[in-house]
């Protein structure tokens, strides 16, 4: 769970409760996240006047992380109308209130429940209480992987059979289109495509494993039987346009532009252009209805790009620099490799690049 402004809230139901929470609150806030407490009881000064199941439905919906200094099975009745599924759940904790044992019940790894656990449990000089296999076999778990170098994780059913795999002591594939720091993981088997495009293993007297992981930000990529995608966002679309470009018609051809080149989505992190387009309405709605960063650089910037582009003398008389969609992907993922070359249609050019990202195991 990342800090610098995340929401924990708490809530106790007796004196001895809150103050436990009192505690949480304090040394969770110097660690840098946004704690409100709350008190449920009749003995309670300005205990809640709405249910602690109104208050869990409310948390659930602008909170991160919901700690209960409770028994589990308050928290767990409390929590148990509102859950949808691991990528949209808070992470919830059970704390008891004597302060002795912190438990994570919900989200332990994707949610960062587990994470947050270690630290509450250090504040309260208390015992975390981990319950999930992978941590307490020390196999390496894809879920926590994905989040701590803050990927995506495609699909959700897949990462489980790879933690079965794990903890059954299987063979489990890995690949990975970036570089990643740390010790290689205990029970992962390395992969490597060869010059065919064929996935192999890096140690040619094994069999190829079933079941696996690969961190691209590729689409469609299957190497292993079972596969789960680890899927960075590390995609800048670089976007030229006529002026007047209406947004709709703008965010229509990326999603085509995306899907042709096999770039997923999940990958995609901005939009980027030529400054003289900072104001452009149709580029400013189009990141918009995407969800996406949109930034802009001088031609100079752009002509300061490193590589083979397409050029225009069209765009260079107009804008100052012989091309604005590669150009600009490249500069906005800070150098990084031009994975789908510019396409130009219906006054709309794109193209796209990938940052150097590096990830770490551990």
């Amino acid at each position: 769970m990342k800090k610098n402004g995340k929401k924990i809230a708490i809530i106790g139901f007796s004196t001895n409760g809150l103050t436990v929470g009192r505690m949480l609150k304090a040394g969770l806030e110097a660690n840098g996240y946004e704690v409100r407490l709350d008190g449920k009881s009749k003995y309670i000064s300005g205990s809640l006047t709405e249910s602690h199941k109104e208050w869990t439905q409310s948390r659930f919906e602008d909170s991160d992380a919901l700690i209960f200094v409770s028994a589990c099975g308050i928290a767990v009745r409390s929590i148990a109308p509102y859950l949808k599924s691991k990528k949209e759940d808070p992470a919830v904790l059970v704390v008891d209130e004597c302060g002795k044992a912190v438990i994570p019940i919900l989200s332990g790894h994707f949610g960062g429940a587990n994470e947050l656990a270690e630290e509450a449990a250090q504040v309260l000089g208390a015992q975390p209480v981990i319950t999930t296999a992978t941590d307490l076999h020390s196999r390496f778990a894809v879920d926590t992987f994905a989040k701590k170098n803050k990927c995506t994780l495609y699909p959700a059913w897949a990462a489980k059979e790879v933690s079965a795999a794990l903890l059954a002591g299987e063979p489990v594939g890995f690949y990975s289109d970036f570089k990643i720091e740390g010790d290689f993981p205990e029970g992962l088997i390395r992969v490597v495509m060869n010059d065919s495009g064929t996935f192999i293993p890096e140690d040619r007297g094994r069999t190829m494993p079933a079941i696996g992981i690969i961190v691209t930000v590729r689409s469609h990529v299957t190497p292993f039987r079972v596969t789960v995608r680890v899927i960075p966002e590390a995609v800048w679309l670089g976007v030229g346009c006529r002026r007047g470009k209406e947004a709709e018609a703008i965010k229509t051809f990326l999603d085509i532009y995306v899907t042709k080149h096999r770039i997923d989505l999940r990958s995609v992190k901005g939009i980027s252009s030529i400054d003289r387009k900072k104001d452009e309405p149709g580029l400013i709605g189009a990141a918009e209805m995407c969800q996406l960063e949109f930034e802009t650089f001088t031609a100079a910037e752009l002509a300061s790009a490193k590589g083979d582009f397409s050029p225009s003398l069209f765009v260079a008389r107009n804008m100052g620099v012989d091309n604005v969609c590669e150009r600009s992907a490249v500069v906005a993922s800070h150098g990084g490799k031009l994975i789908a070359g510019k396409k130009a249609e219906y006054g709309i050019t794109c193209a796209a690049a990938v940052e150097d990202k590096i990830l770490k195991y551990n």
